[in-house]
């Protein structure tokens, strides 16, 4: 079975589809960028290490180009997400438009959050052995609907 890919629900630059999450990522980045990490399972300080990481890098003389935050995010939402892209992309993205990228990627945690993955699950034929019922049970996620024929 091939995975397909799927664009991201808005582009870069669509700041005008909702606008409230640029507005908010306009006046304050950062705390959108928390808010990103956090709401993608990560750890929501992660996105400081964008602004204390060029600081540190430059103390010890490594010249450090690409935001390693908003870089490993944007590569990690792709690739549990399954959104076309490539790693190349994705770097000039966070070192060129960075701001914009956490919008979109909040934008992509909202669309995602709105529609629920529906899984098909055919059954199994089962033989019924006399004195033993059948067990059946499902494990599900929030956000996962289940449905059996």
């Amino acid at each position: 079975m091939a995975n397909s890919l799927t664009d991201w629900d808005s582009d870069l630059c669509d700041c005008f589809e909702n606008a409230s999450t640029c507005c908010y990522g306009f006046w304050c980045c950062p705390c959108l960028a928390c808010t990103v990490a956090g709401q993608f399972g990560e750890n929501r300080c992660l996105p400081l290490c964008d602004l204390l990481s060029p600081a540190a890098a430059a103390a010890c003389g490594i010249p450090l180009c690409a935001p390693p935050a908003v870089l490993s995010m944007r590569v990690a939402m792709r690739n549990r997400y399954g959104i076309k892209g490539s790693v190349c992309k994705d770097i000039a993205v966070s070192c060129f438009c960075e701001w914009c990228s956490w919008c979109q990627m909040h934008r992509e945690l909202k669309h995602r959050k709105k529609q629920p993955t529906v899984i098909n699950i055919q059954p199994a034929p089962v033989m019924m052995i006399p004195g033993n019922p059948a067990q059946a049970g499902f494990a599900s996620q929030p956000g996962v609907i289940v449905v059996s024929h």
